[in-house]
């Protein structure tokens, strides 16, 4: 038999358009769920760096009865970290915002004047992901009495949406925008908000992509899912607006 030594050349992936900005992350060490060291932000701040980002603003929860951040906290830990960041040749853009937690004390939050709001603009927030909050409605109506556009924070992990056309029009008839976290293409948050993602992906409706990096396997997978054609499928489908916040 007579073997042949030309092998066909196996097609390189591309990489889908580069997103400049991310705006959901866990980056600041020890106030929420995400880095819990100033070394592990560096390394993820590397990573996030390496994969093409120019500017992170880092969402810190602000949550009543887990992590009751605020302004205060979140700007103390945010120049600790650039400072970090600097010396160790790092060259991101990093800022602040927050994610805010739909429980009785958002109101409080949005009545003050040290709202955590992404480019001056979004409040980014998020709800339980199993019990649809019975005043949803008059949150997110808060958000714009406070001044402010509401972003819905990965609106593909609440598994309380049991009629995706009927339930994200509405939110988007309020206003809403939907920032869906890119991990979600790759089934890293389970078959139900891969599915959920894949239909706000086809129906046009995702405004942001997040990375929503609370660890390193999260900026590894992001990575991998820059190459895959889902990702491509979303600049597609969708306008993203992730870029506008470069200023």
């Amino acid at each position: 038999m007579i073997l042949s030594f030309f092998r066909t050349k196996k097609k390189e992936k591309k990489r889908g358009p580069k997103l400049r900005v991310d705006l959901h992350s866990h980056l600041i060490p020890g106030i929420d769920d995400g880095s819990q060291s100033i070394e592990e932000s560096l390394s993820l701040l590397q990573g996030l760096e390496a994969a093409g980002y120019e500017k992170l603003i880092i969402t810190p929860h602000i949550m009543s009865d887990s992590y009751p951040n605020s302004a205060k906290t979140i700007l103390s830990g945010l120049e600790t970290l650039k400072t970090e960041a600097k010396k160790n040749g790092i060259a991101l853009q990093l800022e602040s915002g927050a994610e805010y937690y739909l429980d009785e004390y958002f109101f409080n939050e949005m009545q003050k004047d040290e709202i955590m709001a992404i480019g001056g603009r979004y409040v980014l927030f998020e709800s339980s992901y199993i019990s649809k909050p019975l005043q949803i409605e008059e949150m997110i109506f808060a958000i714009g009495e406070a001044g402010y556009e509401p972003m819905m924070a990965h609106p593909e992990r609440y598994r309380y949406i049991k009629n995706p056309e009927k339930e994200y029009r509405r939110f988007k008839e309020l206003g809403v925008h939907f920032q869906v976290n890119i991990n979600s293409f790759g089934g890293h948050y389970g078959k139900q908000a891969e599915a959920l993602a894949n239909f706000l992906n086809e129906a046009g409706m995702i405004d942001f992509l997040g990375s929503d990096v609370h660890h390193k396997k999260q900026v590894d997978t992001l990575s991998e899912l820059f190459y895959s054609d889902v990702y491509h499928k979303i600049f597609e489908n969708n306008t993203i607006k992730n870029d506008t916040l470069l200023q």
